[in-house]
């Protein structure tokens, strides 16, 4: 039986994208991005709930990432989602899911120099081979 593992967002940053390297110069950033849900109840009421997806793109997209994107901008990204668990500073397990982005591309929001809007983050030739492992003392968020 085949599956599938695919994700498309659009949503806005919800702050700057955040950057570290692992050990062997891996660059990983990571930022959260925003969709929102707006319906209207039984009572005819408008409601509207915002959904926060964590996002983690590596190598050199993920250094484009941090130099183009900025709170607030429109972004779309296609991935895959990842769950992983870790244990937190105080010794607790913690699982935490996640967005891979294979594709980011940047929307709106004016470009800095050398960037266009609109202007699509080629994935990396290949993904990195079995993901490295980053420890919570090696990331600085």
């Amino acid at each position: 039986m085949a599956s599938m593992n695919k994700v498309l967002i659009l949503g806005n940053l919800g702050s700057d994208p955040e950057i570290a390297y692992t050990q062997s110069g891996q660059a990983v950033a990571h930022f959260n991005l925003a969709t929102n849900d707006v319906w209207t109840d039984k009572q005819g009421n408008r409601q509207e709930r915002t959904e926060w997806h964590r996002v983690v793109v590596w190598g050199k997209q993920g250094e484009h990432c941090k130099e183009y994107l900025k709170k607030g901008r429109t972004a779309f990204v296609e991935g895959r989602l990842q769950t992983r668990t870790f244990d937190d500073k105080q010794g607790q397990k913690r699982t935490i899911t996640e967005v891979v982005a294979q594709n980011v591309q940047f929307i709106g929001g004016g470009a800095r120099a050398g960037g266009e809007d609109g202007a699509m983050v080629e994935p990396p030739n290949r993904e990195p081979e079995g993901l490295p492992v980053i420890k919570d003392d090696d990331v600085p968020f």
